[in-house]
């Protein structure tokens, strides 16, 4: 008993610290053995609950360890310790967690991006301030025929700043820019930035920037005249759909294969809100003219719930308004916003183009659909005239589709391509002018 007094009665001014395996542990003869008491773990001390900020991607937080002795204080320090110790006094540069700048690989064969070499009747029309209600034609005639691309084109998109340029993203891995009615080179730039198929590609209203996502799960913001990609913004799922907040142009939503929506703030770089439900592939998202709601359109198919195929959000509290939309068997790879009216229309793999209030319950108007085209699995997407009295849509027989909002009557039909037509948008100042995409690769400019 004295022995064992002795050995577990003993004080030590290293309790708290590490014991070193070398060290024996005395054994009375004839006594039982005991295995050594485990060291003094630290006391618990209640922590108030924080929730974590809204900011995804985050750098991992730093691992927390107990305080770390120096090898001066006496005490044995085992190699992991010192590992520890020596990794907590290295300095942090900040700089290292953000993502470097990058040169997207530009095309040599390349023109310019001014409006330099136009034709005249094109800048002057381009110079002049849009009046959307004075158009009485439709686009009727081709204008540009525009070529660069290896496979399939998935959208198009004009600069709001510099009509005069227009953008398409690709299969192939690229994003080409056309400077469309420029005398010498039409090809202004062909960017080589991302590492798989290019989903959607926007401009950015800041400055001469192009906004784009793909299927290698990430976002980069690229400026057009350096070629150099300025910020990447990193996913966790193959990027379908992005869009820019009209209201707030430095907010911008993206939405991709997993099915997660989240508001990126283009500024710092971080998500400053996500929107979470249980949804398949986003094919569309649309935002409400004063930024306040968005539009979702999701693939159901793999749920067999067609109650989220069509889901209006609230942006300020991160909730959906309703989701029991639209109920039909097919899913909708395009939704659209009227530019005047509380409507929105969807473009539904049914071959046909629903109309919706824009106002609670959302409700589907069932005496009025735009019919005439074909979808067929194609991502076919369709646009509003800046007007609102038109609406465009591509086909599957490579054809687009121009019909009168008010009554759904079929109005024109341009055969525009030998294969699907994937999208249409129309020019921003000029609004009989409208671009077009298809799945060989190709762009057409129809005047």
């Amino acid at each position: 008993m004295d022995l064992l007094s002795a050995a577990y009665g003993a004080t030590s001014d290293e309790d708290d610290g590490e014991l070193p395996s070398s060290l024996p542990v005395p054994v009375a003869p004839g006594a039982a053995s005991f295995a050594p008491p485990p060291p003094k773990r630290p006391r618990w001390e209640y922590q108030p609950y924080l929730p974590p900020p809204q900011s995804f991607p985050q750098p991992p937080p730093p691992a927390t360890a107990p305080p770390l002795a120096s090898p001066a204080s006496g005490r044995y320090v085992s190699k992991r310790e010192r590992a520890l110790l020596a990794a907590s006094q290295a300095p942090v540069d900040s700089a290292s967690l953000l993502p470097p700048q990058t040169t997207a690989v530009v095309d040599s064969s390349v023109g310019s991006v001014t409006d330099s070499n136009l034709r005249a009747d094109i800048l002057h029309s381009l110079r002049c301030q849009p009046k959307p209600r004075s158009s009485k034609s439709l686009p009727s005639k081709l204008s540009v025929s525009l070529k660069g691309h290896t496979k399939a084109i998935n959208c198009v998109d004009w600069s709001p700043t510099h009509a005069h340029l227009l953008t398409s993203a690709g299969m192939d891995h690229t994003v080409h820019v056309w400077n469309v009615w420029d005398k010498r080179n039409s090809t202004a730039r062909v960017l080589k930035h991302h590492t798989a198929a290019v989903k959607d590609v926007r401009w950015s209203p800041h400055g001469l920037s192009l906004l784009s996502g793909g299927l290698d799960c990430s976002l980069q913001l690229v400026d057009v005249v350096e070629g150099k990609v300025t910020k990447v913004f990193k996913e966790d799922q193959a990027v379908e759909v992005i869009k820019f907040n009209p209201s707030n142009p430095n907010l911008f939503l993206s939405g991709g294969y997993k099915g997660s929506l989240r508001l990126w703030d283009i500024r710092s770089g971080v998500v400053t809100k996500e929107f979470h439900r249980s949804l398949g592939t986003i094919l569309d998202i649309e935002f409400s003219a004063d930024g306040k709601q968005f539009i979702s359109s999701t693939d159901t198919t793999r749920s067999n719930i067609s109650e989220n195929t069509i889901i209006v959000w609230d942006v300020l509290r991160q909730v959906p308004l309703s989701n029991q939309v639209y109920t039909e068997a097919f899913t909708c790879p395009c939704v659209r916003y009227h530019p005047h009216e509380a409507s929105f229309v969807a473009q539904s793999n049914g071959n046909y183009i629903a109309i919706f209030s824009a106002r609670p319950p959302f409700k589907l108007n069932k005496y009025m659909r735009f019919e005439g085209h074909g979808v067929w699995g194609f991502p076919i997407k369709c646009n509003f005239s800046l007007n609102g009295r038109e609406l465009a849509s591509g086909s599957s027989d490579g054809s687009i589709y121009f019909y009168d909002y008010k009554s759904a009557r079929l109005l024109r039909k341009i055969e525009a391509f030998k294969e699907a037509c994937t999208d249409v948008v129309y020019h921003p100042v000029m609004p009989n002018v409208i671009a077009s995409c298809s799945w060989t690769g190709e762009v057409c400019v129809f005047e």
